[in-house]
């Protein structure tokens, strides 16, 4: 009963084969997924114009990039907010 109560104010989780997985891992590796798939489907080159040039590159490598830079400030964002709440 007493590990019912605490599962009751903790976070979100599914049992899976008898381990407790939380829903958010669970959404995070869907989302990884399907940005892998994305990035893997798009092979096709593309101009971009950086402010001066034009460059030609394959867009994986783009939307690589582009998701690299999302996480990095996801987790700056992340770091910063967890730094204010401990003040």
């Amino acid at each position: 009963m007493a590990r019912n109560d605490a599962h009751a104010h903790g976070p979100s989780t599914l049992t899976v084969k008898g381990r407790d997985i939380r829903l958010r891992t669970i959404g995070f590796v869907v989302l990884a997924a399907v940005a892998i798939w994305f990035i893997a489907a798009n092979t096709g080159s593309v101009t971009v114009t950086l402010w001066v040039s034009d460059v030609t590159l394959p867009m994986w490598g783009i939307l690589t990039v582009t998701l690299l830079v999302g996480v990095l400030l996801g987790l700056i964002i992340a770091w910063r907010r967890d730094r204010r709440a401990r003040r």
